[in-house]
């Protein structure tokens, strides 16, 4: 079994920042890559930003510049940084790991997370 608790959103300003982490958690044997989504109302899901096992980076062209993910392998976590944020990075985000546990390999999802960008 395993989990990922995502924290961290909240409401902020136009302009401000917000980390968010995910911690994934269980029956965990290597963790591959791992992933920052959103989606937010009447829009469908989208993808914000991965990062590898071995670091490399990607990220959705609206959010180049202002986040930035990393990870911490020994911690089975990911990170978010979000900075210069904007009213149209309202959303729930999302984390997704793709995570081996005795020779399995699945996609797993947290429970989501909350941000508005709102004066």
């Amino acid at each position: 079994q395993v989990q990922l608790v995502e924290s961290g959103g909240g409401l902020v300003q136009p302009g401000g920042s917000l980390r968010l982490s995910c911690a994934a958690s269980g029956s965990i044997v290597s963790i591959y890559a791992m992933s920052w989504y959103r989606q937010a109302p009447g829009k469908q899901r989208e993808l914000v930003a991965t990062i590898t096992s071995g670091g490399s980076t990607n990220y959705a062209d609206s959010v180049k510049g202002r986040f930035t993910i990393s990870r911490a392998n020994a911690k089975n976590t990911v990170y978010l940084q979000m900075n210069s944020l904007k009213p149209e990075d309202t959303a729930v985000y999302y984390c997704n790991a793709r995570i081996r546990t005795d020779g399995l390999v699945n996609d797993y999802w947290g429970q989501g997370t909350q941000v508005t960008v709102s004066s």
